[in-house]
């Protein structure tokens, strides 16, 4: 202990201006925009880099569950082949989102893998680092999804490397629904647990049980109709109020997760410029 205080005595100049100086350079990227992207930019690269060493040496290890996940993965877009459908008459015609059946049919959403090497879920703001950056076509307000289900959506970019706001972030939103009957509701996490969600505004007059599927709607352009979000486990009814609020296990375990979809919307612009542009004639 004599022996710190020593030290610290002797160098007590260079120790105090090294603590002005971080203080100085935290205010920096705080209160400056330009600075704070800057910083952002190049930390996710760094850390990116990092965290992509540290997870090699994890891969390995976990290469039998990431097999099992690619099969039932394969196993469920198999399902969903137009081949495995047979129309009730030859005029009629199924088609699946984005699945290009006819000469007509145009594709919506471009779908491309990253690798996650970094991944948080004991926080209250969790994030994911994937390893595909802007080099590669990856932007800010990107959805992603993993093989069971929704995953988050893309907040910050590098060259190399990008970071993901987990569904198990405070801040979280995205409108999803009862898969059985349509009903729209808002999903968020409450931070209590990182196998659960919240689904809110479901009225009390909807027809609701355990196990019932909720996945995406079509509201939003960040991600497709029909994603797999989780299934309802617990419904808690709000006596202040006509609506419910749904306890939903989620689909992804964001505990054992190793590979993403990063979801590129090739209509999105076309969408939000339109939507811009009636927003000002009304206004």
């Amino acid at each position: 202990m004599r022996n710190v205080f020593l030290f610290i005595r002797r160098h007590f100049n260079f120790l105090f201006f090294l603590v002005l100086q971080i203080i100085a350079l935290s205010f920096l990227f705080r209160f400056n925009k330009f600075h704070e992207a800057a910083f952002l930019n190049v930390s996710t690269e760094v850390t990116g880099r990092f965290y992509e060493r540290y997870n090699n040496i994890e891969y390995y290890f976990q290469l039998k569950k990431t097999n099992e996940s690619l099969v039932q993965e394969n196993l469920r877009l198999r399902q969903q082949l137009k081949e495995n459908y047979e129309a009730p008459d030859s005029i009629r015609r199924l088609i699946h989102d984005t699945l290009k059946v006819d000469s007509s049919a145009v594709i919506k959403y471009k779908i491309m893998e990253a690798k996650v090497v970094n991944n948080s879920t004991s926080s209250q703001a969790n994030y994911l680092t994937i390893h595909r950056g802007s080099d590669q076509g990856v932007r800010p307000n990107m959805g992603v999804t993993g093989p069971q289900g929704l995953v988050g959506s893309v907040v910050n970019v590098s060259k190399n490397f990008a970071t993901v706001q987990s569904m198990l972030h405070y801040q979280f939103k995205v409108v999803a629904k009862l898969k059985h009957n349509n009903e729209i509701g808002t999903i968020q996490w409450d931070g209590a647990s990182p196998l659960y969600v919240t689904m809110k505004n479901i009225p009390k007059s909807v027809n609701v049980q355990k196990g019932d599927t909720v996945v995406t709607s079509q509201l939003g352009n960040l991600w497709p109709a029909n994603l797999m979000v989780g299934t309802v486990a617990e419904i808690v009814p709000d006596n202040s109020s006509n609506f419910y609020t749904l306890k939903v296990r989620v689909a992804t375990n964001f505990g054992s997760i190793e590979y993403v979809y990063v979801i590129d919307n090739l209509q999105a612009d076309e969408q939000r410029q339109l939507e811009d542009s009636t927003r000002k004639k009304i206004q």
